[in-house]
């Protein structure tokens, strides 16, 4: 219709252009109409000129619509038969179209972004590395597994571990491993899992990170807590009658040796009984209240969390080692990076560990004169509250360092090994972990990270 209404008034035009040319031809060829003449001629200019601009009007439209159609990138191909040419149905042709392409283009990029979302949430870091070695870091997740660090090529993997870097660069799509991610000094077990898609005729290797550190201290922690109820049931239900009847032993001795008290020999002999099963009651004892300390490790509490200020803690503690310590010749160093750092954490169990973790560091600088100890609380590269408790002794050695966690193991004499496996029990249950580390110039650093 409106290429129809175009044609009308294009050959509207045309037939007057001829009809004033004739006229024009005509005027010329007759003397005397000078005037006439020159405004036929003036008609005839502005016809043509008009004829230009109402063609040069729908050339520029239609030029402007594909203008707009190309630089918009969109996929659709247009036919420009299927438009029509008059002015006003050409607008309403052109507005619809691109009204219609905006809403396509609208719907794929609300889907566009969708998809980021779901990916930028998805609770599993999620990685690509390239053929050239550039790597690409897809969601938060993954963000939050390498902090503030920055990695964009797989030789920067290294920072988390040659192994890991070695693993990621090896790893075969459809595989599955187990690897070691070193995190701010913590190691932690990752299930990295890769796959391998194809962008523009370029390979790209997608892998994922799944922290499974968190599954393998619960689930060890739990195989720990069974055994410990295991052995501490039996071993009580087997030295509570003991320790009972050392004890009648010794009331019955008694009464033998009141009995006899007129033969020195066999109240000697008596005397002998008596110290014997002594001696057997008082180990009994001990070792009731040795099996009752790992009870500790079977009854811990859920964790009541609360706001703890840590220079409000640090200063409590100060309070509490100053004068002691200051008599051993032991000066205590408290920091809190910002000053108004805070955790949510069970003050009750956080005082607990603290104060263990003091005591050891005091025990390890028993035969050093002047000993330092760092009690630090600051925020890690991951933004997670870490609290370091350092000193300046001999430090642990690795193959010791090793099992330290592990309940049962001690290298003290009088030690029951049930503190620092109950810090890590704590830790477990804050959601957090406990590590330790080689102090620069020597010593050990434990680390409390929330």
């Amino acid at each position: 219709m409106g290429f129809k209404r175009f044609s009308v008034l294009l050959a509207g035009r045309l037939v007057l252009i001829m009809l004033t040319l004739v006229g024009l031809s005509y005027l010329i060829s007759v003397p005397g109409y000078h005037a006439a003449t020159f405004l036929t001629f003036c008609i005839l200019v502005f016809f043509t000129l008009e004829v230009i601009q109402f063609v040069k009007r729908t050339n520029a439209e239609i030029s402007r619509f594909l203008d707009a159609a190309r630089y918009a990138d969109f996929s659709q191909r247009f036919r420009m038969h299927d438009l029509g040419a008059g002015f006003g149905e050409l607008g309403e042709t052109f507005t619809d179209i691109l009204t219609r392409f905006q809403e396509v283009r609208a719907a794929k990029e609300k889907e566009l972004r969708h998809l980021k979302a779901l990916i930028e949430h998805v609770p599993v870091p999620l990685f690509s590395l390239h053929s050239d070695g550039s790597l690409n870091v897809w969601n938060n997740a993954a963000r939050r597994v390498l902090g503030t660090a920055s990695a964009t090529h797989l030789n920067q993997l290294a920072q988390f571990g040659a192994d890991f870097q070695k693993e990621v660069a090896s790893i075969e799509p459809g595989e599955r491993r187990l690897v070691a991610f070193d995190a701010d000094g913590i190691e932690q077990q990752m299930m990295l899992a890769a796959s391998k898609i194809i962008i523009d005729g370029k390979p790209e290797k997608l892998f994922s990170l799944q922290n499974i550190q968190s599954e393998l201290d619960l689930a060890q922690l739990q195989a720990w807590q069974d055994l410990v109820r295991v052995l501490t049931h039996e071993i009580m239900n087997s030295i509570t009658p003991v320790a009972s009847l050392a004890k009648t032993a010794v009331d019955l001795v008694d009464d033998a040796a009141a009995k006899v008290s007129n033969n020195p020999e066999v109240v000697a002999e008596l005397g002998d009984v008596k110290d014997a099963v002594n001696t057997v009651a008082r180990r009994s004892d001990k070792l009731s209240q040795f099996v009752s300390s790992y009870r500790s490790l079977t009854r811990l509490p859920p964790p009541e969390r609360s706001l703890v200020s840590l220079q409000e803690f640090f200063d409590n503690m100060s309070r509490l080692y100053r004068d002691e310590w200051q008599t051993k010749g032991i000066t205590l160093h408290t920091s809190v990076e910002p000053a108004a750092l805070d955790v949510s954490a069970d003050s009750d169990m956080l005082e607990q560990i603290v104060i263990n973790m003091l005591k050891n560091a005091e025990q390890a600088l028993s035969d050093k004169e002047n000993g330092n100890v760092w009690l630090f609380a600051r925020l890690n590269r991951r933004g997670k509250v870490a609290i370091e408790i350092a000193d300046d002794g001999p430090g642990i050695p690795a193959d010791i360092a090793k099992q330290i966690f592990v309940p049962f193991f001690t290298t003290k004499r009088a030690g029951s090994g049930v503190g620092l496996a109950l810090t890590r029990q704590v830790m477990i249950a804050h959601g957090g972990a406990v590590s330790l580390s080689t102090r620069e110039g020597g010593g050990a650093v434990f680390s409390l990270t929330f």
